[in-house]
Order: C-alpha cells, then sequence, then structure tokens
C-alpha cells in the first residue's frame, strides 16, 4: 500500500473519530438536539469535502485544479484542526474521572478557546499574513570576507511558489518594490519559482523583469522546478517545460546559476558565487553537483557564496568539511512549513537546520529563508514571507 493511500486513510479515520466524540460531548453537555443536528450536517459536510480532495486529479489536472484542491484541502485543515485541539483538551480534562472524581471542566472550556484560536489564526494567516512581508536584516562578518567587498549587501528571495497567485501579481509587485528599496548590490533567488510547470511563471516575467541591483540577479533551481509533480505526456514535453523557464528566466534578466559559478569584483577583490542544482535529501531528487558546480575545488581561499536550495544539502556535504570553505550558504526550501510559533516551527521535526542562520565549528555559515509564496496550502500562520538582506562586513565577528 503506497504512503499516500495510508494517510488518506488515517485522514478519514481520524476526522471521523474526532466527529463521533464531539457528538458524544454534545449529548454529554448540551441537551438540545437542534445542535447535534447542526453539527452533524457540518460533519457531513467536512467529511464530503476530504472526500472531494482525495478525489481531484492534482496530479494530471491543470493549474486552476491545483490552487482549487489547495483551498479546499486549507478549509478542511481549518476545521480539523480545532477539532483535534478541542479532542485533546477534553480528554484531558476527564483524567480526574479515572480517580472517580469530577470532569474538569474549566480544561474543557479552556480547549474550545484555544480551538477558536487555531480556526481563526490559520485563516488570518490565508487572507492576511501570507502577504505581511517581512525584511530580515544579517551581518556575515569575517576576515574572510575580501576587502572589497566590506559592505557588500546581498539581497536573497526563495520559494515564491508563482502558480500559488493565479494570475494576481499585486503581492509580487511589492516584493519587487521592497526588494529595490533595500538598495542591494546583489540579488539571489534560491528555487521553487513554480509549483509544477513553467506556464505558472509568465504571468510574472513582467514584474520580476524590475528586480534591480547593480551586480544582477542570479538564480537556481529548487526541487518543483523540474516538473516532477505532474504528467507529462512524453519526455520530449518535460525537457520543453524546463528550456521554457530558462527561456523565461533569461527574458527576466535573471542569471541561472545550472551547477556553475560566477566570479564578482569589486575593488580588486573577487568573490566567487556558486549555484547547484538540487540536492537534497529523499524523497526530493538529486540533479546537483558541487564539483561540476566549482571545478576548481571548494577548498580553496577564495571567499566563496553557494546557492543550494535544499538545506540538507548543507547538513550531509559542507557543515565541518575538511574539503570545503564556503564563507556562506543561501538556501530555501522548508518554509518553516509555514508555520511558526514561539521561536519554533514543525519543520524542526525534520530539518536540523530549517530557517535563520547557522554557523559552523569552522566558521561556515548557512542562512535558510523560509520563503515568500505558498504551496501545499495557501497560508502563512506566522512564517511570513520574508526577503533576507545581507551585509558582508571584512573582519573577526567578535570585534564588530
Amino acid at each position: 500500500m503506497r504512503l499516500p493511500i495510508v494517510l488518506m486513510i488515517a485522514a478519514i479515520l481520524l476526522n471521523a473519530a474526532a466527529d463521533f466524540y464531539i457528538y458524544r460531548s454534545l449529548q454529554r453537555y448540551n441537551s438540545r438536539k437542534l445542535w447535534r443536528r447542526v453539527y452533524l450536517v457540518a460533519a457531513a459536510a467536512c467529511m464530503a469535502l476530504l472526500i472531494a480532495i482525495l478525489c481531484m486529479p492534482f496530479r494530471s489536472g491543470g493549474e486552476d485544479v491545483l490552487r482549487a484542491t489547495m483551498w479546499m484541502l486549507f478549509t478542511f485543515l481549518s476545521l480539523f484542526t480545532p477539532k483535534v485541539i478541542y479532542v485533546i483538551f477534553d480528554l484531558s480534562a476527564r483524567i480526574p474521572m479515572l480517580f472517580r472524581k469530577p470532569t474538569f471542566r474549566p480544561l474543557s472550556w479552556f480547549g474550545l478557546f484555544m480551538a477558536l484560536v487555531a480556526f481563526v489564526a490559520m485563516w488570518w494567516g490565508a487572507l492576511f499574513n501570507r502577504f505581511n512581508l517581512d525584511v530580515r536584516n544579517v551581518e556575515i562578518a569575517s576576515p574572510e570576507v575580501p576587502k572589497g567587498f566590506d559592505g557588500f549587501t546581498i539581497a536573497q528571495i526563495s520559494d515564491l511558489h508563482v502558480g500559488t497567485f493565479g494570475n494576481d501579481t499585486t503581492f509580487l509587485c511589492d516584493l519587487v518594490g521592497k526588494i529595490n528599496s533595500l538598495h542591494p548590490d546583489l540579488v539571489v533567488f534560491t528555487g521553487d519559482i513554480v509549483n509544477r510547470r513553467t506556464v505558472e511563471l509568465e504571468p510574472f516575467v513582467n514584474v520580476l523583469s524590475r528586480i534591480s541591483a547593480p551586480y544582477g540577479v542570479y538564480s537556481i533551481l529548487g526541487n518543483h522546478d523540474y516538473g516532477d509533480y505532474t504528467e507529462w505526456p512524453t519526455k520530449q514535453a518535460k525537457a520543453e517545460n524546463m528550456q521554457l523557464l530558462k527561456d523565461l528566466q533569461r527574458r527576466m534578466g535573471w542569471k541561472m546559476l545550472n551547477n556553475a559559478h560566477d566570479t564578482l569584483v569589486a575593488h580588486g577583490d573577487t568573490l566567487m558565487l556558486i549555484g547547484v542544482e538540487n540536492i537534497g535529501d529523499p524523497p526530493f531528487p538529486v540533479y546537483g553537483s558541487l564539483a561540476e558546480a566549482y571545478p576548481a575545488g571548494v577548498s580553496d581561499r577564495h571567499a566563496k557564496v553557494l546557492l543550494s536550495h535544499n538545506p540538507a544539502h548543507w547538513d550531509s556535504d559542507i557543515q565541518d568539511s575538511d574539503s570545503t570553505n564556503i564563507l556562506l550558504t543561501l538556501a530555501g526550501h522548508t518554509h518553516a512549513m509555514q508555520i511558526t510559533m514561539l521561536g519554533t516551527s514543525p519543520a524542526a521535526w525534520r530539518y536540523h537546520h530549517w530557517g535563520g542562520l547557522y554557523t559552523d565549528k569552522k566558521g561556515q555559515n548557512l542562512y535558510v529563508n523560509i520563503g515568500a509564496g505558498t504551496v501545499g496550502f495557501p497560508a502563512r500562520v506566522g512564517a511570513t514571507p520574508e526577503i533576507t538582506l545581507f551585509t558582508l562586513r571584512h573582519g573577526n565577528p567578535r570585534q564588530r
């Protein structure tokens, strides 16, 4: 049995169990049949929505089908999550009954309150917070930074997933305006510009082409950019999809680093900018090669900035490695699972490095940008869309 089928069955069973428990709670706490009937209708609608989601042809369907599926899934989760929260609290309130003591009703009421908070937070994240741009300023100070690049600024964006916006350019216009207002020397994009197909990018080419920086805009590919999440009639169709992505980014004025590098020069000093195609942990495919991107060898003394979509690449090949000397690796991919609360995220269960700045024992730095777009469900609960502005400084960070 395939894992998705197992997850589907689990979702149906958990939803049914939660509905049964809540219905029985209504029988215990409320004698009026009206509320029970209302809940039965709502529960049936929720179950029908889940079944409709499972029947959607999201792999073979068009972009409208995918967006509809995302919103249907989010609607279901915005109902299912509060139900689970309430059930957990209400079950906890009934623990005293094991010791022949009365149910602790205040805990049940608190669970109801937290369920309402969760529902409101999820829809706030969908309707407002996913458009609330956050600029994060990060200073990278190191003796490895060439003196000519002291004060050099790099703006990073990641994971736009433009297909989620359909044809609406409003958010990306705001994003481009915010980037340009920062006046960065260089702009980099660290992968996942689309959800599944390159045609998603076409309505946004003119908008994204307005990003301006003296050293230009560089980009790499993410796991969603290869067309692996949809069905293609032929291999040639998939290859044409990839070629279109390269052509559109060229029209935008972006320079793609597909297992390649470029040399930046400032005041007589050099900085190597390296870009690899996707290198990640299973089930994400590996297309990238650091050796191919920088044949000279990444252990040389040149200052280097690496663009690599998945932070798992840094974990496996760069962190604390004696064979690398990379000042700064810029990644994305995690989205912080589009949820952050109290400084942490469910992404921490999957990734050692899921958001923000990390430094290894050698002084090599990784920064994980949590992205600007959404995929899977069109909301950001916390985890606001991010633009990161790096300032390079020559010198020991402890002295600054």
